[in-house]
Order: C-alpha cells, then structure tokens, then sequence
C-alpha cells in the first residue's frame, strides 16, 4: 500500500474513531423518532408496573415476541452500551468502529483484483 492511500486510510480511520468515541456522548439517550414510529398507532399509560399500551403498534408486545425485549438484548453492545453497562456508549462506539473497518478491510482484500497487487491491473 502506497504512503499517501494508508495515510488517507489511517487519518479516516481516526476520525471514525473520534466521532464514535467521543460525539457519541452528545447524542440523544431518547432515540425519538424510532420511538415515534413503533409506538403509531397506541397510546402510551404509566402505570406501577411501567408503561401500558393500548391499540395496536409494533411497539405493543415485544416480550411476547422473544423473552428478553428484543433478539439482541444480551448481545456485548446492546442498547449501544458494552455488556449493558450504562455511560458506555462511546466504548460501544468504537468497538463497533474497530469491528466495521476490520470487517470492511478483510472484504476488500478478498475482492481485490489478481493483478492489483503488483500494480498490473
């Protein structure tokens, strides 16, 4: 890899990192407009217990739809937080980070051209 192309890389790698890290703080812990739309259709009523809803949303019965709220309730980064732990957010973030641009780097090496590595294709 060429010098100029790995510092592009590397600086973008960076900045991922920087704005996952550490702007993931800033945002929102109310994610409002996914909340809007699961809960069109209900109305919402505190109650003892935590909320009640009635009418029909897709927000309605996620418990009957698997036990612990959602599919991937016990995964490491659910809930945008490492194993659940609160304030975690931009730990989260970066793991997600590291794990895309692995992913993504691990891709593109398989899909390279043959000839692309000597600089013939």
């Amino acid at each position: 890899m060429n010098a100029p192309r790995s510092g592009f890389l590397l600086g973008l790698l960076l900045t991922a990192l920087v704005i996952a890290g550490g702007l993931s703080y800033l945002a929102s812990p109310d994610p409002d407009g996914l909340d809007a739309v699961t809960l069109h259709g209900c109305t919402v009523t505190e109650t003892a217990h935590g909320a009640q809803l009635d009418g029909t949303c897709i927000a309605q019965h996620p418990a009957a739809q698997h036990p612990s709220g959602h599919r991937t309730a016990g995964s490491p980064l659910a809930d945008y937080a490492v194993g659940g732990h609160q304030g975690t957010t931009g730990l989260a973030g970066i793991v997600g980070v590291l794990v895309t641009a692995l992913a993504a780097g691990l891709l593109f090496r398989v899909l390279r051209r043959p000839g692309a590595r000597s600089g013939k294709g």
